[in-house]
């Protein structure tokens, strides 16, 4: 059954096979929202508020130390979006995933229609990029008052590098956890992966604070180019070889999360 699934599959395009997953999202949006709405945005909101207007009044920010930010609020909250869009994109793509095929038995039922992997692996993705899309675009709008933006195009596309950002972590983690066969360990992504790059990848101090070795390292990991994008946007503090660079190392790192995360969940689904 699983070899005809995968054959009739192939005959499906994408988008349709995509399309016809949209009723299911849609109602587990509407059932969900609140809980997202908490947990993605006021929770964050009240972090930024404590750390970069009430922390951030005891920081002497110097621009040329700060990346061109005249404050530690402008400093920090670009990273901290990009950050929190990080974090978004893993907590959607692991015990989610790992629930859908392990305990809820979800992506099985969808893979006994004509529906394959690629189509599965697009949809859960592109609830995950909608709802980081919501929650970066809020961000955007509730902290432009604060005057963190310092031209009118910098909130797009810092809004288009924190989404970048999100989806990069989301198709890697998505791979991830295809593979996993216990949930134990998530436990190890969020203490040795996520929770050192939310701290040391630029989003709350300059990483060359942390020495040359310490500094190099951080710039390799994909939340640096992240964070680095979104400030330098915000900031209007761009340069744009680097930007580039960030750009292409992100695209990479995405495409190669998709590759990994399609082979990943045909070979538990359908092996």
């Amino acid at each position: 059954m699983a070899a005809l699934t995968l054959s009739a599959s192939r005959d499906l395009p994408f988008i349709e096979g995509v399309r016809r997953q949209v009723d299911y999202w849609a109602v587990l949006w509407a059932r969900t929202w609140r809980g997202v709405v908490v947990s993605s945005f006021l929770s964050p909101f009240l972090y930024v508020l404590a750390m970069g207007v009430l922390l951030g009044g005891f920081v002497d920010a110097d621009p040329d130390v700060m990346e061109g930010a005249t404050s530690y609020l402008a400093f920090v909250v670009p990273g901290l979006i990009a950050a929190h869009a990080m974090q978004t994109a893993v907590s959607e793509t692991t015990y989610p995933v790992m629930g859908m095929i392990k305990w809820q038995r979800i992506y099985e039922s969808m893979l006994a229609t004509p529906l394959g992997p690629r189509h599965v692996v697009g949809a859960h993705l592109m609830s995950v990029a909608l709802h980081l899309a919501a929650t970066c675009g809020l961000y955007a709008l509730v902290m432009a008052p604060f005057g963190i933006y310092e031209s009118w195009w910098g909130p797009f596309l810092a809004f288009g590098s924190q989404v970048l950002c999100g989806m990069t972590f989301a198709t890697l983690v998505y791979a991830f956890s295809t593979r996993l066969r216990s949930e134990e360990g998530f436990g190890v992504l969020f203490r040795l992966g996520v929770f050192p790059l939310f701290l040391f990848s630029g989003a709350f101090f300059p990483v060359s604070n942390l020495g040359d070795v310490g500094g190099s390292v951080a710039r390799l990991t994909p939340l640096w180019h992240g964070v680095n994008l979104s400030r330098m946007f915000a900031l209007d503090n761009v340069t744009w070889w680097l930007a580039g660079v960030n750009v292409v190392v992100l695209v990479a790192l995405m495409l190669l999360g998709w590759r990994l995360a399609v082979s990943g969940l045909t070979k538990r689904m359908l092996s």
